[in-house]
């Protein structure tokens, strides 16, 4: 350990080694539903730290490849005290990724992600059980690190997380844009809408008039609903549509997704029946009509600022002289099923930036102090400064 000027205590990061481990993290393949490699991979980092590493059975239920690791500083006889976790999973096009370190900016080569979403994450988790451990604190800490599958598109490995939670007071996932010291204390639901507008095929040149097109009737729906931020709270979207077989044919079909989300369960609700509606009424006075399926895909949840979780992380900040920023996020996260099968999480922010895009970035500076946060935070938790 070091002190900086002002006497507050440094952990003793190792940049070189929190670098090449993230660099070697996001050049292993780990598309959603496919993180066997980087899995085995992280297993072995797990066991060579002297962790106690197990994999549960969440693959198999959702078709993957692997399931969940479960890892743990001491065996199941002594006390869960905090729960650590980030996602193996990224978006596409994320295969094939080559890293770049330029002037103290991680990014990729080419048309691919980064993979700082979430592999910025399990590097920094893997940093600072490293620095805990050198530092003796394994015995104390009752630390559990928990990495998912399958996090993107559905938060499906947390979701099937085989875990006995009921001991751990509080929780954080590592998954979230904003610098070191962000603390994301509420994150939205989110209904997932999947409709087929079922109109009438028939021959584009021919006989047009005998059919009804599917594509026209869908469009004049989406035009007449509310769509983007809808208020501070509430975002609707409208995300992907197919439908049709070639241009000379009227198509008789067209298939659409979309979401709502708000910090307000009511909002979320009203949006949702409004676009069920929309649709409806609008594929019956075409003639046409509408199958519609809805589904709540995770729950939201708020944590109040006067909540251990949320005092442990504001404390460990100051702490190292960063700047506690409390934030309510648009976003999901495998935060949102922990709260809800009694976990208190809070989602810490990392400094990535412009994540599930190509352009996505993240600072060196922003590594090594998200490390340098997680063990403080582990230490006061150790301490008992719950």
């Amino acid at each position: 350990m070091i002190s900086d000027v002002k006497g507050r205590v440094i952990r003793v990061i190792s940049e070189r080694r929190l670098v090449a481990n993230f660099l070697e993290l996001v050049q292993v393949d780990s598309p959603s539903g496919r993180e066997r490699k980087l899995a085995d991979l992280l297993k072995e980092k797990l066991l060579s730290l002297g962790l106690f590493v197990q994999e549960d059975k969440a693959g198999q239920k959702m078709g993957g490849t692997t399931g969940n690791l479960i890892a743990r500083t001491s065996d199941f006889s002594q006390r869960d005290r905090l729960f650590l976790c980030a996602h193996m999973d990224t978006v596409e096009p994320g295969q094939g990724i080559k890293p770049l370190v330029e002037k103290g900016i991680i990014r990729a080569k080419g048309n691919t992600v980064l993979g700082a979403d979430d592999k910025a994450g399990i590097a920094v988790i893997l940093e600072a059980v490293q620095v805990i451990k050198e530092e003796g604190w394994f015995d104390r800490c009752g630390l559990v690190v928990v990495f998912t599958i399958w996090e993107e598109g559905g938060l499906y490995g947390a979701k099937n997380l085989y875990y006995t939670s009921s001991r751990v007071p509080l929780g954080y996932v590592l998954d979230c844009d904003g610098p070191p010291g962000t603390i994301v204390i509420q994150a939205p639901s989110q209904d997932k809408i999947t409709a087929t507008i079922k109109g009438r095929a028939a021959h584009a040149g021919i006989n047009p008039e005998e059919g009804l097109n599917a594509i026209y009737v869908c469009a004049h729906a989406i035009a007449r609903m509310s769509l983007g931020r809808l208020d501070e709270e509430t975002t609707a979207n409208i995300g992907l549509i197919s439908g049709g077989r070639a241009t000379n044919i009227v198509p008789e079909a067209v298939y659409l997704e979309g979401e709502t989300r708000s910090l307000n369960e009511t909002k979320r609700q009203k949006q949702t029946e409004e676009i069920c509606g929309i649709l409806k009424e609008t594929a019956a006075s075409f003639g046409a009509k509408a199958c519609i399926n809805t589904e709540t895909i995770y729950p939201g949840f708020c944590l109040s600022e006067e909540a251990p979780v949320v005092q442990v992380a504001v404390k460990a900040a100051q702490s190292l002289g960063l700047t506690p920023r409390l934030k309510k996020s648009g976003g999901g996260s495998d935060a949102n099923i922990f709260n809800s099968q009694g976990i208190p999480t809070a989602n810490l922010g990392l400094g990535m930036q412009k994540v599930h895009t190509t352009e996505e970035f993240i600072r060196v500076a922003d590594l090594v102090t998200s490390a340098r946060y997680m063990v403080e935070i582990i230490k006061k938790t150790a301490e008992g400064n719950l």
